[in-house]
């Protein structure tokens, strides 16, 4: 019994070892799969009949996104509260940035941007979907957390969802490889997914002052629309 025992304690701190190194979870068994996914809520307090969490193909990696149920019970373990909302817009795009803080006093800002276009065309529904974009993705902030929300994937070029059972099994396809979106950098040539936020949004705020300039052409425009857009990636 000591021997299983043991064979376990390794077994399960293989199957860390393989996810910390590589970042993979296609490279894990079934019966790993499930006991990462059961070991990722124990440390994290969430409960995982609630599927926290699911899974999604990322840079041709298959790692695990936060669902609502994961952030609605992490603001509720973290103590997280919304100190500040500020909505802003622009012709295309709902711009929110939300300050917050946890129960410890630590405090993060973040933001979500959405399209007017998204929810069908209904404004007041897209508004909504930016504001809890950006409170999803401050609350895995102030939690520490790396993860995706599952509000950003429709953003994110080449993500697939990929359904895997409860016994661990993948069951979806691989999708067909697509050709790599062209990259977006700021003026200095810098991605704008390695900004740190105080950054991103501050040039988020410079770029909406500059599409009320009556005097830019419709080209000017275009171009800072499509650079606010990658800043949402």
């Amino acid at each position: 019994m000591g021997n299983d025992t043991q064979q376990l304690s390794t077994t399960q701190s293989s199957v860390l070892e393989q996810v910390i190194i590589n970042g993979d979870l296609r490279n894990l068994s079934p019966a790993e799969r499930v006991e990462y996914y059961r070991r990722t809520c124990e440390s994290l307090g969430l409960n995982p009949f609630t599927r926290p969490f699911e899974y999604i193909m990322l840079n041709n990696k298959l790692t695990l996104y936060a669902k609502r149920d994961a952030t609605d019970q992490l603001r509720a373990i973290k103590g997280i509260s919304i100190d500040d909302v500020d909505i802003t817009e622009t012709a295309e795009l709902y711009v929110v940035k939300v300050k917050g803080s946890d129960k410890s006093g630590r405090k993060d800002t973040e933001i979500g941007v959405v399209s007017k276009r998204d929810m069908q065309g209904n404004i007041a529904n897209a508004q909504m979907k930016a504001v809890t974009k950006a409170k999803r993705r401050l609350t895995l902030s102030l939690s520490g957390l790396g993860w995706t929300d599952e509000s950003e994937i429709e953003t994110i070029p080449n993500a697939h969802v990929v359904t895997v059972t409860e016994e661990g099994e993948i069951v979806d396809p691989e999708p067909e490889p697509e050709s790599a979106p062209e990259m977006v950098l700021t003026s200095d040539g810098t991605p704008y997914d390695e900004l740190p936020t105080d950054k991103l949004s501050a040039r988020f705020n410079a770029m909406q002052k500059k599409l009320k300039d009556n005097g830019l052409t419709d080209e000017q425009k275009a171009e800072y629309e499509k650079k606010i857009k990658e800043a949402q990636r």
